[in-house]
């Protein structure tokens, strides 16, 4: 296959910004030069140029900004419609807004009509790859994979775990949850890119025989992920801690059923003590902060300081339709004002690492994605600095890499996306798809 290249400012990390000063890789004039849907190298345009295949094809864009693309690490496509509903708090919103609006998709033709906007939207704001939560129904998650695969997107999803404190019209049980997680590991786990989630939807909605089922899968299949809530709400945490009593914390009940190690993702993490965190670091699992949907329905303030005490690994996330916005750049503006209400300065540098390399790297996959390293899979997203004209003002003044990313961070959203890449391909242009109209040039 022909290599192509991308001649352009050049943003990877090699570490944690908040551990090392030299963990951004910047390359103000940089190369990326991508083959068969993998990076073959990126680095300085000097150094590199001379490395292009015969007839390689260099495209200069030498004004915007490549990064790795964004990993959304909490999300639930079947709750595209239903963003921006109001409601007083969290479990009055699930019952008035989530669950009639999730009991749609037992029918496959509306199910495929979302997961194609719902893909469109991810990408349309350079998400490549997120953890997704489907419906209880099978035909929710096989809609998702299937216009996944279409992509060739790295994606994570699975059927929701519900046999509790749910309607009927949305309720499993123990047994055909655990048949139909197995089904559809079988179908799609591992399949191309697509790779699966086991998805209790948090501990409320699963009796312990649903817990310990979903347990023994884990433990059948080592290499899936495993998604889930914890303690996103003072309400939620009170009730749990009635249905399971003799339990010594909310996430100590993941952890009795085996559902606490690498690759398990949990939502939130709000309200956790000190013993918690130490057990999420000793096990690999990831919290994944979800500040639109937090401040959105006043869950809570994430504490980064007591998660980086702790050792904790912690992803970013939209939680869309709790959370307000598809972009991981609108998701970090809210997350570095979560952090400074809690008196933490977090970094945009940070920030963008948080939706990349460290998302990557928390969830098992740092040498496939997050990276623009050589051999890693080519998912990356351009940035353009002048994306608004407010961007466009702002940028022209900006003295150093962390007030260029600071101002995405703040100001950005998906207009800033210029394309969006999935294995080396184009797979989003702004004003080229889903009948954008470009703004006027004059002649």
């Amino acid at each position: 296959m022909t290599q192509t290249a991308y001649r352009a400012q050049l943003l990877t990390f090699n570490g944690d910004p908040a551990q090392s000063s030299n963990a951004a890789v910047f390359n103000e004039d940089g190369l990326l030069i991508v083959e068969n849907g993998h990076v073959v190298a990126s680095g300085p345009y000097a150094a590199l140029s001379k490395q292009f295949a015969p007839g390689a094809h260099v495209t200069e864009m030498r004004d915007k900004l490549i990064v790795p693309g964004f990993i959304d690490t909490h999300i639930h496509y079947p709750q595209t419609d239903m963003i921006a509903s109001p409601a007083p708090g969290l479990l009055p919103w699930l019952n008035t807004y989530t669950f009639p609006t999730e009991r749609r998709f037992e029918d496959p033709a509306y199910a495929r009509d979302t997961a194609s906007f719902f893909v469109d939207e991810l990408l349309a704001c350079g998400t490549t790859t997120a953890l997704v939560y489907c419906t209880v129904h099978k035909q929710s998650a096989d809609a998702l994979f299937a216009e996944s695969e279409a992509r060739n997107l790295r994606m994570v999803a699975g059927k929701v775990l519900m046999d509790r404190n749910c309607p009927e019209f949305l309720r499993d049980t123990a047994q055909s949850g655990y048949d139909d997680s197995a089904e559809l590991i079988g179908r799609w786990h591992n399949r191309g890119r697509q790779m699966y989630a086991l998805t209790p939807r948090f501990a409320p909605t699963s009796t312990e025989a649903q817990l310990e089922a979903c347990g023994v899968l884990a433990r059948e299949h080592q290499d899936v992920f495993i998604q889930s809530h914890v303690a996103e709400n003072t309400d939620e945490v009170k009730w749990v801690a009635d249905l399971f009593p003799g339990h010594r914390s909310y996430l100590d009940i993941y952890d009795h059923y085996g559902l606490l190690r690498r690759r398990a993702v949990y939502g939130h993490c709000i309200y956790l003590d000190g013993e918690d965190r130490r057990r999420m670091a000793e096990t690999g699992a990831v919290a994944s902060h979800c500040p639109t949907s937090n401040l959105f329905l006043g869950s809570g303030l994430f504490d980064f300081d007591a998660a980086g005490e702790a050792g904790m690994p912690v992803a970013l996330a939209t939680d869309v339709g709790g959370g307000t916005s598809f972009s991981m750049l609108q998701t970090m503006n809210e997350a570095h004002k979560v952090a400074r209400l809690n008196g933490h300065h977090l970094t945009a540098t940070r920030m963008f690492w948080l939706a990349t390399a460290g998302a990557a790297e928390a969830l098992d996959l740092g040498d496939k994605v997050g990276t623009l390293a050589a051999g890693s899979e080519a998912d990356f997203v351009v940035l353009d600095p002048a994306g608004t004209p407010l961007l466009a003002r702002r940028n022209a003044r900006c003295e150093s890499l962390e007030e260029l990313l600071f101002s995405f961070a703040l100001l950005g959203d998906d207009r800033a996306v210029f394309e969006t890449y999935s294995a080396g391909v184009r797979v989003h242009q702004r004003y080229a798809q889903r009948g954008a109209v470009a703004p006027c040039v004059a002649a």
